[in-house]
């Protein structure tokens, strides 16, 4: 009769599987002489004992390929242009520093990848005040960490890894941060002028519990800039942490010099204590998942379903969603405030949101005094709307 440890041994001659992975569980049936095997777990001990396959990267957009605001943005500082401004899901937070730089959607990648987002410092500021930060971060919700079982005794490892460059030789911190339980975990990497990866395992955190819900529930930040309010205590690589000035390491500011760039694609963030290779998706899947946070509506001609009379001056304008989208999103358009057929339009606003479905009100003055002469197929060429559920 052939049992577990025979099996796995025959399964392993020839180097057919790797040799990380062994049989967990075997379920067997006795009939007559023969075992016939019922069920077979394989698991992969170097992926936290997780089962081989299915989604691993809880990251969205990793590899940089969709930048539905644009692809480069300049005059980024403290005050301005900050947050999302070029590839999506990921987001610039910085206070206090007076540098300026540039971040764009480049194409130089390491093999393998199309893209990544460079940052270019375009005035340096070497003063830095205890306040002063500059950091990117992707936001994740509390649905999609739930895995981490963060805040219980069970709480596993996560791995993050990433491909970066620079000009020239640097050290910055990446972080895992807890907005829940004011909770961060930080570790040092390292940057060189060619595309290197830099893989990182974080313990799990077993003091708290991150919420069930469509909020923050964990951030992945990289810092590039920062004062004493968060560098000046006694900085412990991977160590989950309370205190705001032990969140980061000694590290390069990315403000000393005009000279100083970053590049970084390939991020992803899995369970377990193994880097796996980057998990590529298709860019129809990536936009997709990108949308339920952000999206540009782009038409040719307003269509006009509704018009309330000649007193009330409104109409109402739809379209649908391609997904639905985390929250109720914020509305802003690109339309010009000129005329067409005799109307002017003079504000415009969202008025409610559902799953798949965005009507808006256009109130309008009429050139010629009677509110019902602008009509169904009347609209401008070129108008976008931006919707914004982003975290």
């Amino acid at each position: 009769m052939t049992r577990a440890s025979d099996l796995a041994r025959l399964m392993g001659a020839g180097g057919t599987l790797n040799a990380a992975l062994s049989v967990d569980t075997i379920s067997e049936k006795t009939s007559g002489s023969g075992v016939t095997i019922d069920s077979l777990n394989i698991k992969d001990s170097g992926i936290g004992g997780s089962q081989i396959g299915g989604r691993r990267n809880i990251v969205i957009n990793g590899a940089m390929q969709v930048a539905q605001r644009g692809t480069s943005q300049t005059g980024i500082t403290a005050s301005a242009n900050e947050g999302y401004s070029t590839v999506d899901r990921f987001a610039f937070d910085g206070s206090g520093h007076n540098a300026v730089f540039t971040a764009t959607q480049s194409t130089d990648a390491p093999t393998g990848f199309s893209n990544s987002l460079k940052m270019d410092c375009t005035t340096a500021d070497t003063s830095i005040g205890a306040s002063d930060y500059l950091m990117l971060q992707t936001r994740l919700e509390g649905f999609d960490v739930q895995q981490l079982k963060k805040g219980t005794s069970s709480a596993e490892k996560v791995t993050v890894s990433f491909y970066v460059k620079g000009n020239a030789s640097a050290t910055y911190t990446c972080e895992l941060q807890d907005d829940e339980n004011g909770r961060t975990n930080g570790q040092l990497f390292s940057v060189t002028t060619d595309w290197t990866r830099v893989v990182l395992t974080f313990d799990g955190d077993t003091t708290g519990t991150i919420p069930n819900d469509n909020t923050i529930g964990l951030r992945l930040n990289m810092w590039f800039h920062v004062g004493s309010t968060y560098d000046g205590g006694t900085f412990t690589s991977n160590q989950w942490t309370g205190t705001a000035n032990q969140r980061v390491g000694s590290i390069t500011s990315f403000f000393d010099s005009t000279d100083r760039t970053f590049f970084l694609t390939g991020v992803q963030l899995e369970l377990g204590s193994q880097a796996t290779p980057f998990e590529h998706r298709s860019f129809g899947e990536e936009l997709a998942l990108c949308q339920r946070y952000f999206y540009q509506y782009e038409g040719t001609a307003v269509e006009w379903i509704y018009c309330e009379g000649n007193t009330s001056n409104h109409k109402f304008w739809a379209f649908q969603l391609p997904v639905s989208m985390r929250a109720v999103p914020s509305f802003s358009h690109g339309f010009s405030h000129g005329t067409s057929n005799g109307v002017t339009i003079s504000s415009i606003a969202l008025l409610s949101s559902s799953d798949s479905r965005i009507i808006t009100r256009v109130a309008y003055a009429s050139a010629n005094g009677s509110a019902n002469t602008m009509h169904h197929t009347d609209g401008w060429n070129g108008e976008y709307a931006f919707l914004s559920a982003e975290l």
